[in-house]
């Protein structure tokens, strides 16, 4: 009776977590159409070159940003404490396990917001208002890849499956390095490795840990938003195509 109870108890929390990142998704949604716009507002302020504005709408945009971001950092801390979480004989201090998830998670992060994809293409946005073909004051020093998904997509593709991230049916991301797989096919190459499972992405040195494999608050958005701008690439190509013959 008591594993019983032990395991209604497990099931329970990890279904809470996971409603709890579902729930947090439009959220995350909101904020990204609202910079979004203030993007376009910012970029109109520049051409009338009212600066102090355009500087007011980026501390706002960075502070947006933040939100959202702390909001999934909460997500997928849950998920993880849910995905592992396993009643014992002593009572289990929630806010210590949790607080540990997120701590780990907030490692594996990158921790500056200016960095953010959201917050760097804002910035972008501007600068060629009067900058137009020129690189950003820094850009040739920075050591991350601009996409114009506004996104925290690393890979495209799943790396055992091989199937582009926006025809997976369930993408789950890892805390540890923030690669995106297919979760049965990811799981089961976990399993089959009967030890430490580093990733498979080539050149990737993370560890996998199986709990820590998640669909956080943003990760369905970020696809999406992959799949609407492939889509309208896609139109554009035909399109001038159409145009050629």
């Amino acid at each position: 009776m008591a594993s019983t109870s032990h395991g209604g108890a497990s099931g329970r929390i990890k279904n809470a977590t996971s409603t709890f990142a579902t729930d947090i998704q439009p959220l995350i949604a909101d904020i990204r159409t609202i910079v979004g716009v203030m993007k376009g507002i910012a970029v109109q302020l520049e051409k009338d070159n009212l600066s102090d504005k355009v500087k007011e709408m980026e501390d706002a945009v960075v502070e947006l940003v933040s939100l959202s971001e702390l909001n999934v950092h909460l997500s997928s801390a849950a998920q993880a404490f849910g995905n592992r979480y396993q009643p014992g004989e002593q009572l289990t201090d929630f806010h210590k396990v949790f607080e540990d998830e997120v701590l780990q998670f907030k490692a594996n992060r990158n921790s500056d917001v200016q960095r953010h994809p959201l917050v760097r293409q804002f910035k972008e946005a501007v600068w060629k208002v009067h900058h137009e073909g020129q690189p950003m004051p820094g850009e040739e020093q920075e050591d991350i890849v601009m996409t114009s998904t506004q996104s925290n997509i690393l890979n495209f593709k799943c790396p055992l499956s091989g199937k582009p991230i926006t025809e997976l049916e369930e993408p789950v991301r890892s805390m540890q390095c923030r690669h995106i797989y297919e979760k049965n096919v990811i799981m089961q190459y976990i399993k089959s490795k009967h030890s430490r499972t580093q990733c498979p992405i080539p050149g990737c040195p993370k560890v996998l840990d199986p709990n820590a494999l998640v669909q956080d608050a943003s990760l369905l958005i970020e696809i999406d938003e992959m799949r609407k701008m492939n889509n309208k690439e896609t139109n554009v190509e035909d399109f001038t195509m159409l145009d050629e013959d």
